[in-house]
């Protein structure tokens, strides 16, 4: 249970940071079996944006929803779908996970996508 409280600890303290830019939120969530991203408005009001594991278009052609070609897939449609809603620039909320793995995979496609961080 520790290692969980730190997570939510490091993800508040990024999330305080995150809401004195005034910029909107690419938030990741990893599970054990899939991977989620959502963009939220500046204010955190509104879901902009989001993008998993779990839809049938990302979901096609993987082995899995956890891996990191997984994460990649995911990182390219939350571009894609930011790009539609017109939005370039966010702050990426990696939700205190560390920056490797899936969650840099996701981060790199995005970035590739065309969103600015």
């Amino acid at each position: 249970m520790q290692k969980k409280i730190a997570r939510l600890r490091r993800a508040k303290s990024t999330r305080a940071h995150i809401r004195e830019l005034g910029v909107p939120r690419l938030s990741v969530l990893r599970t054990g079996q899939h991977l989620y991203a959502q963009l939220f408005s500046a204010d955190g009001s509104k879901v902009l944006a989001a993008a998993s594991t779990t839809q049938a278009d990302v979901r096609d052609g993987l082995k899995n929803g956890r891996n990191t070609e997984a994460a990649t897939k995911v990182g390219r449609t939350i571009a894609e779908k930011a790009k539609a809603a017109g939005i370039d620039t966010v702050a990426f909320d990696r939700s205190g996970y560390r920056y490797h793995g899936r969650i840099k995979a996701l981060a790199d496609a995005a970035r590739e996508g065309g969103l600015q961080f």
